[in-house]
């Protein structure tokens, strides 16, 4: 069976309910074979994402920032999962993790460019493969969010088999 990881800090219901919909959408009942699996940010578990075949990435975006609960969980198993670091500390390109298929959903009330691009710039030192759009969304969460988070899901469970 493949793993999907949902890996979030969800502290509002905005947040939850995006979560919810990607769980729903990676549950559809049209795909089989895919165990969805769900991390709060602040449990980390480099076990556990070493042997995921997708990942799901979900944070507010703080002051332009991810959520300090997602990047406590990204500095924990950078890493051990095969992050690389260059000469001067930063992440480096040449990470030599698995090239595993990830999606990002950022909610913020203004402006959510910082937080991607941050969780953008990580995931690509550890050598994931993003697979489908940032969905990034400002204010209340409505059906088309919704709609979208669950599309988010579906896509990466069904990454997950071809992997």
């Amino acid at each position: 069976m493949k793993t999907l990881l949902v890996v979030h800090h969800s502290p509002s219901d905005s947040l939850r309910r995006l979560a919810e919909g990607v769980v729903a959408g990676a549950g559809d009942e049209e795909i089989e074979g895919v165990q969805v699996l769900t991390r709060h940010a602040l449990q980390p578990d480099a076990e556990e994402l070493k042997e995921a075949d997708a990942v799901v990435l979900i944070t507010p975006a703080n002051f332009g920032y991810m959520s300090g609960a997602l990047k406590h969980y990204l500095d924990t198993v950078f890493l051990e999962v095969g992050g690389a670091l260059d000469e001067d500390g930063g992440a480096s390109e040449s990470g030599k993790g698995k090239g595993i298929p990830f999606g990002l959903i950022v909610h913020g009330r203004y402006d959510t460019t910082g937080a991607e691009r941050a969780v953008l710039s990580i995931v690509q030192a550890l050598g994931w493969q993003q697979s489908a759009p940032v969905l990034s969304v400002l204010g209340d969460v409505g059906e088309e969010e919704m709609r979208a988070a669950y599309d988010l899901g579906a896509t990466l469970a069904v990454l997950t088999l071809e992997g």
